[in-house]
């Protein structure tokens, strides 16, 4: 990965990340946090 590539990638999440709480309050940021706590632990099982 290149650090052009790294840098567009790390702008398009900050982007999702201003939007949500602009638009949503934050509430999917919490989903998917959760989500995301569930698949550490997941992985966490097989490892």
């Amino acid at each position: 990965m290149t650090n052009s590539i790294a840098i567009v990638l790390g702008l398009l999440i900050v982007a999702g990340i201003a939007a949500d709480l602009t638009l949503f309050e934050g509430q999917n940021l919490v989903f998917l946090g959760k989500k995301f706590y569930d698949l550490l632990q997941w992985m966490a099982f097989w490892r």
